[in-house]
C-alpha cells in the first residue's frame, strides 16, 4: 500500500521560513506528477505548486517568488521550500501524487498525505 507522509509544518514568524517535506512509501515505480495544496480555515482547498517527474514545474501565481518546490525521484520525495512567510500562508499543506506505478503494476490515479499544519504568527 502507497501512504504520502507529509512533515516540516510548524509555527513560524511572519518574514521566516519553511521547508516541508513529503514521502511516499510502498513499493512504488514512479510518481508522475507530485503536488503541494494548502487549505486554510474556511476556504477552500488550492493549488500551491506542482512539478511532474521530469522537473516541470506549476505555481500558483500568488506563490511565484516566495516558494520553491522540488523533488527526488530515487527517494520519491518532494519538497516545498517556503521563504518570505505571511500570515494569510497560514493553512493545512497537502501533498498530492497523480499517477502513481506500483511495482506490482497497480496505477493510483490521485492520492493525498494526511496534511501539515503551518502557521505563521508573530
Amino acid at each position: 500500500q502507497v501512504q504520502l507522509v507529509e512533515s516540516g509544518g510548524g509555527l513560524v514568524q511572519p518574514g521566516g521560513s519553511l521547508r516541508l517535506s513529503c514521502a511516499a512509501s510502498g513499493s512504488i515505480f514512479s510518481i508522475h506528477v507530485m503536488g503541494w495544496y494548502r487549505q486554510a480555515p474556511g476556504k477552500e482547498r488550492e493549488l500551491v505548486a506542482s512539478i511532474a517527474s521530469g522537473g516541470y514545474t506549476n505555481y500558483a501565481d500568488s506563490m511565484t517568488g516566495r516558494f520553491t518546490i522540488s523533488r527526488d525521484n530515487a527517494k520519491n520525495t518532494v519538497y516545498l521550500q517556503m521563504n518570505r512567510l505571511k500570515p494569510e500562508d497560514t493553512a493545512v499543506y497537502y501533498c498530492r501524487g497523480d499517477g502513481i506505478l506500483t511495482l506490482g503494476g497497480y496505477r493510483y490515479l490521485e492520492l493525498w498525505g494526511q496534511g501539515t499544519l503551518v502557521t505563521v504568527s508573530s
